[in-house]
């Protein structure tokens, strides 16, 4: 580690350390701290992931292959088997510190899992059990006079790892639930059991260098009055004066905004005098802040994610400054209660009702490789989807603040449940223990712990005590106690108060250990699923598309889980499993005439889903022709992801607030190489469910109603949508246009579905068996596209097989593109062109200038946002375009780039998808060449004829590489290089 000047603050110890197994070592704590300190990665010792865990350690250091490959999981041996000492390891560091006399150190560590030994220059500390618990060792007196410091940690797995029965099973055989800890860690149906069980030192360690006084768990609350004008700042902390001396204090607290170019407005500065005897440890209340309109926080999709910092720093007379600390923080007020008029759970934030459309998390990485760069990528990847809500389940984490300080960038709502599950608290198969781990003290100081670590983030919404199962009697209670709420926030009567009933409350809220947001007691409970804890959640496989919109599927007004498949690109098969997992199921005929799928033994493993439903459904791959290789197996599949998230979301919001206050889908994403449930996949490349969910979820949209075949307009908005037109158009297989309606001067009240037009053409005469639907919502004004949603159908009965050979058609595909580098960040823009026919004139819109979308979150430049003008002429609207994106950016660059692939045939250039490459030459037979994770603002997309579409993407490139941009499609499988 670096050297460390004694500055007030905190420094990371992320880098640098060493573990071995214990049984290797023969050697104490106190001998590894002060004469024998391991040299370096030499066996035992080797280098250590941390923040991480053993099993991630083991995989680094290639001791064991990758859990996540193939069956080499089956090859690790199972902590069940090896007994706990095999997973006890030591992990050693060093780190330089010299404190003045009157500075204080604190050793920290944010989570271990289960218990650790630490020593410090050979004094030793017992670190008390718990995976969600923080630890905060005051090591003032132990560092070593000439600065340099010897740390070493001997972590221990939990105390019951259980075992995993030969079935499987849903958390093994639970006795994992008798601690405080993960569950998915013994297995679930949707992953593998992970060996280790985490052991490890899981979360972040760190030094924190104060003065004689400490600020300990701030905690900020703003209320809102007067329709949401007059905004108050409640803040209070704890402070610690470690000294033997009483603490002449300045408290300042500082709220400032960042403008653009990186200017900081203060928005307020106010500095209180306050003494803190000797050795004692206070609670201090700040006099509330006021402002006058601030911005306010919006949810994704709802406007902008507005964030003030807020800063608290102590000095102390004599010494100067002493400790600080800061927090973003957005001015927004959450609400949630029952809703009347469905019996589901409604949410409103700011006052305005927000309809929740989100998925379900597990955890970034199964053996928790938890990165900042990481998370970032995963919580853009739900805003770029359009959710709105994340949920935190309860067999996963509490997660961290590094998740959070990314959903309050990007407008997510999170959900967060705490450690308890169903399955492994009394409702399992066998039936479990009904009363949660042996220690409710623990869970419940581990749950308070978790509250203050996290309840400063916006985009938190509410607590849960478990999922499909509530808390023990004892912890729900006390939970329900420890996280009422303040007056302010029961209901929505308060808005109108004024400062006269402030000053009459009980007690300030920033008092409260939380006191701003709902406890729920289980995922099934109050507003979810059938609101009494009955299962009343899924279904978890494939469905009929068209069923998502019956009266019939689903009955309750907010369903907290709803799954099907997830199958992802050949690509990942191929990087993730060797050849024989490249064999793609057998489609065996059923006597009944259901295919049932039979899938090869890894793929097994990893948890697949089936295309079918014996019984049932139908098989969804099958309509397109029987696979015939893993490439075409799994670019149908990206067809059906497609269509059948899409058709989720649409057949929830085509109910909004009539049947429906939400929808959480299960699930958004895996934690390893699985084969279910997931818009993008463990290596971070996206499935076509992801552009499906993206188009479906828009906060104002035009939909197909699959069930009824009426064309509706969607507004979630708290506005009213006026002025506008829908233009449906069907493109044939020859591509000509037999049916084009455009319906003009609607318009769309606030919080709204409306139903328009019954489509016609699937009735009228000698309708062909497959077609193409675009529909388009713009504005009559200047024809600014709001929504664009394009559908393949077929004719009731029928299939897609026509598609089949509609595949060797050859559309000409014409892409104009510009490139923007800063350091390793790629941006391209392009416009993609359906070159292949003129378009007709009678068709206002196949420009596609799209209309600037709400509430972008990071200030993202979104192609698909740009406003532009209609102007008659293709070319002159394409050059104008490129020329205000050439004007947003400072720096010079080449020209637009053209490449063209070539083709005779007219018709819909269908299922177009970018992807991106490393070009280097040194690549190995087979090896995986892609950059991932990339942002896309839009893929999986096809054009009409003539139509033209602006496309964005945005990447990292590792250094050395150049990257290499490639478009394939239905009528271009072989991928071409655009760029």
């Amino acid at each position: 580690m670096g050297t460390l000047t004694a500055e007030i603050g905190k420094t990371k110890l992320d880098s640098g350390w060493l573990a071995a197994r214990s049984t290797e070592v023969q050697l104490t704590g106190t001998q590894l701290t002060t004469t024998h300190p391991p040299a370096g990665p030499t066996a035992p010792w080797m280098d250590a992931v941390v923040p991480g865990t053993v099993l991630a350690t083991l995989v680094k250091n290639k001791v064991v292959p990758d859990p996540f490959y193939g069956l080499e999981n089956e090859t690790i041996i199972d902590i069940a088997d090896s007994g706990r000492e095999y997973y006890t390891f030591w992990f050693f560091t060093t780190f330089q510190c010299k404190l003045s006399g009157t500075q204080h150190l604190d050793l920290n560590f944010r989570g271990i899992n289960y218990s650790a030994e630490v020593y410090l220059n050979g004094h030793k500390t017992i670190l008390p059990k718990g995976m969600f618990r923080r630890h905060s060792l005051n090591v003032t007196d132990t560092l070593h006079p000439d600065g340099q410091n010897l740390l070493a940690v001997l972590v221990h797995p939990p105390d019951h790892p259980g075992t995993i029965p030969p079935g499987g099973g849903q958390g093994g055989d639970h006795e994992i639930g008798k601690d405080v800890t993960t569950q998915y860690v013994e297995g679930w149906d949707w992953i593998a059991p992970i060996r280790d069980r985490n052991t490890g030192i899981w979360d972040e360690v760190s030094i924190s260098v104060t003065g004689p006084v400490k600020i300990i768990d701030p905690h900020l609350v703003s209320s809102l009055f007067d329709n949401y004008k007059r905004v108050y700042l409640h803040a209070t902390t704890e402070l610690e004066n470690r000294s033997a001396l009483a603490a002449e204090c300045s408290l300042n607290i500082q709220v400032t905004m960042e403008l653009e170019g990186g200017v900081c407005l203060v928005e307020h500065l106010q500095t209180q005098k306050l003494s803190i005897p000797a050795r004692a440890r206070v609670q201090y209340t700040f006099p509330q802040l006021f402002f006058y309109k601030p911005n306010l926080w919006w949810p994704n999709g709802m406007g902008k994610q507005s964030l003030y910092n807020v800063n608290i720093s102590v000095d102390v007379k004599g010494y100067g400054e002493s400790d600080l600390w800061s927090h973003l923080f957005g001015f927004r007020k959450i609400e949630s209660y029952i809703d009347k008029a469905t019996g589901g759970r409604l949410f409103k934030v700011n006052g305005q009702p927000i309809f929740i459309r989100g998925g379900n998390w597990i955890v970034s990485d199964g053996l928790l490789r938890l990165s900042k760069k990481r998370y970032k990528t995963d919580i853009k990847f739900h805003a770029d989807m359009n959710l709105n809500m994340i949920r935190c389940w309860g067999g996963g984490l509490a997660e961290r603040p590094e998740f959070y300080h990314y959903c309050d960038i990007y407008g997510l709502l999170v959900w967060q449940e705490f450690w308890i599950t169903g399955d492994v608290d009394g409702r399992g198969v066998p039936v479990s223990n009904p009363d949660g781990p042996l220690d409710h003290d623990l869970f419940m100081l581990s749950a308070r712990d978790t509250v203050k670590l996290l309840r400063n983030h916006s985009s938190l919404a509410l607590w849960v005590g478990g999922n499909e199962q509530v808390p023990p009697e004892d912890i729900n209670k006390a939970l329900k106690n420890d996280l009422k709420l303040h007056p302010f926030f029961i209901n929505s009567n308060e808005i109108g108060k004024s400062m006269k009933d402030l000053s009459l409350a009980e007690k300030d809220p920033s008092q409260y250990l939380d006191g701003t947001r709902v406890y729920i007691q289980g995922s099934m409970w109050d507003g979810f699923a059938d609101g009494k804890g009955n299962f009343t959640d899924g279904p978890y496989e494939i469905q009929y598309p068209e069923d998502f919109f019956k009266d019939s599927f689903y009955k309750y007004g907010f369903n907290p889980e709803v799954g099907s498949v997830g199958m992802p690109v050949a690509a990942t098969i191929k990087a993730t499993m060797p050849p024989e997992g490249w064999q793609i199921p057998l489609f065996k005929k059923l006597p009944n005439g259901y295919i049932e799928e039979v899938p090869n033994p890894i793929w097994d493993y990893h948890k697949y889903i089936p295309y079918s439903k014996p019984g049932k459904v139908h098989d969804q791959i099958e309509p397109y022709g029987i696979p015939k290789d893993l490439n075409d197996f799994c670019l149908k599949a990206q067809l059906v992801n497609y269509i059948q998230y899409r058709a989720l979301l649409e057949g929830w919001t085509s109910r909004m607030w009539t049947k429906y206050t939400g929808v959480l889908i299960w699930k958004n994403q895996n934690p390893w190489t699985g084969l279910r449930g997931q818009f993008y996949d463990h290596l971070l490349d996206q499935t076509a469910g992801f552009y499906g969910c993206r188009s479906a979820a828009e906060p104002i949209h035009v939909q197909l109603n699959l069930a009824t075949y009426f064309i509706e307009a969607v507004n979630t908005m708290s506005e009213e949508l006026s002025d506008v037109a829908i233009e449906a158009s069907v493109w044939d297989l020859e591509g000509t246009c037999p049916y084009y309606k455009v319906i003009e001067k609607l318009s769309v009240p606030p919080k709204k579905v409306v139903p328009i037009i019954e489509m016609k053409y699937p009735k009228s005469k000698n309708p062909k068996p497959v077609y193409f639907l675009l529909l388009k919502l713009y504005h009559m004004s200047d024809y600014r596209i709001i929504s664009r949603n394009f559908y393949w159908l077929h004719l009731p009965g029928g299939d897609y097989k026509l598609l089949e050979p509609y595949r060797k058609k050859k559309i000409h595909v014409k892409i104009k593109s510009k490139v923007f580098i800063t350091g390793s960040t790629y941006e391209v823009e392009m416009h993609v062109h359906n070159a292949s026919k003129k378009p007709d004139s009678k068709s206002l819109t196949y420009k596609n200038n799209f209309t600037t979308r709400h509430g972008d979150g990071d200030g993202d430049f979104d192609m698909a946002s740009t406003e532009t003008v209609h102007t008659g002429n293709e070319e002159k609207n394409e050059a104008g375009l490129f020329s205000r994106i050439c004007r947003r950016f400072t720096k010079d660059t080449d020209g637009l780039k053209v490449a063209e692939l070539n083709g005779v045939d007219t018709g819909v250039a269908f299922f177009l998808h970018f992807c991106v490459h490393s070009s280097s030459i040194d690549h190995k037979v087979g090896e995986d060449t892609r950059i991932l994770p990339v942002h896309y603002s839009d893929n999986y997309f096809s054009l009409v004829p003539g139509e033209v579409m602006p496309i964005k993407i945005s990447f990292e490139v590792p250094s050395g590489v150049s990257p290499r941009v490639t478009l394939h499609g239905w009528n271009h499988h072989v991928g071409h290089t655009i760029l």
